[in-house]
């Protein structure tokens, strides 16, 4: 169903954004601060430009037209930049890839073992603790907590410790390797926090809910009675089937890994797939949109697909084979 269900969220979205009011061609001509036109743009030359642009054909044939250039590999070229848009995503999806991969491994690496301890530990203090911690930062918005980490710890007005601007500092270029690497994770620690203290709060909190769950478990009771070793019984019985709900969880990581974060994309000046999303749909960037959702709707299908298949590695009584 992966492929029909492209399909149909392709011609859905292609037609989505043509709703939007203003056209590529239109968006030309724009009032400077006196209120008089930058250029004299004639309606002979926007229809001109729409023309180029394919713009003046009915929406079915473009849309036609799209198709077969994505059936052959070809996202076409950006309306604003006049480059392929394959070309432009090779160069944006690097550095999507460094933080969300920083940052899905933080999540993981953090979630999983608070959200078993506190399962274990249920209604005690530090449980207690942690519960009523991580509600705090799922509740503040990613924006807010970037302008506070600015001002605190990237020389806004207390401690200068950590960059807030870009991804390397300027002459980077002339560095050795590994100075140039530790200056990019430098540059790195704001954003990727920013990105990661919502996913762990949320991800920990559904760990905690699964493991509670599944130590109530008879199964988990029968471990016990046999005598096993309490370590034993959380991380071998019960952790193993806990983890159901964490892989249906990730089935969204694919889209993520390369969607990028509109925001801490733009307040750090991060040149990555979310702060050229948002700039597409200013600019009404067709080619670059339709690029993006269907890249990012492909990607969720496969995170499906392997979270399905993933389950039978966790629970070996689960089974895709029909039954007779």
């Amino acid at each position: 169903m992966i492929f029909p269900t492209l399909f149909g969220i392709s011609l859905i979205t292609f037609f989505i954004i043509q709703l939007a009011p203003g056209s590529p061609a239109e968006l030309k001509i724009r009032p400077d601060q006196t209120g008089a036109l930058g250029e004299q743009y004639t309606q002979e030359v926007i229809e001109q430009t729409r023309r180029l642009y394919g713009l003046d054909k009915p929406i079915h044939i473009r849309y036609f037209i799209w198709l077969k250039q994505i059936i052959t590999f070809n996202f076409g070229e950006s309306y604003k930049d006049h480059r392929p848009v394959m070309d432009i995503l090779l160069e944006r999806i690097p550095i999507s890839l460094q933080l969300s991969l920083s940052s899905i491994f933080l999540v993981y690496l953090l979630a999983v073992p608070i959200g078993v301890y506190s399962a274990y530990r249920q209604k005690g203090l530090l449980d207690r603790i942690i519960t009523l911690f991580l509600f705090i930062l799922y509740s503040l918005p990613n924006f807010w907590v970037a302008m506070m980490l600015i001002l605190f710890l990237g020389g806004g007005r207390f401690l200068d410790w950590f960059p807030v601007y870009g991804l390397n500092s300027e002459g980077a270029d002339a560095f050795g390797v590994w100075r140039w690497l530790l200056d990019r994770l430098w540059h790195l620690v704001l954003p990727i926090t920013c990105l990661t203290y919502g996913g762990l709060a949320f991800l920990s909190r559904q760990q905690r809910g699964a493991m509670l769950e599944v130590i109530r478990e008879d199964y988990i009771r029968t471990a016990r009675a046999k005598g096993l070793s309490e370590k034993l019984v959380v991380f071998k019985h019960a952790l193993r089937n806990s983890l159901i709900p964490i892989i249906t969880l990730s089935a969204a990581l694919f889209p993520a890994m390369l969607g990028g974060s509109v925001i801490v994309e733009s307040i750090f000046s991060i040149p990555g797939m979310g702060k050229l999303g948002f700039e597409a749909i200013l600019a009404r960037d067709y080619p670059v949109i339709m690029a993006i959702a269907t890249i990012s709707a492909f990607l969720t299908l496969v995170g499906i697909l392997v979270a399905d298949l993933v389950y039978t590695l966790v629970d070996p009584r689960i089974s895709f084979e029909a039954k007779r």
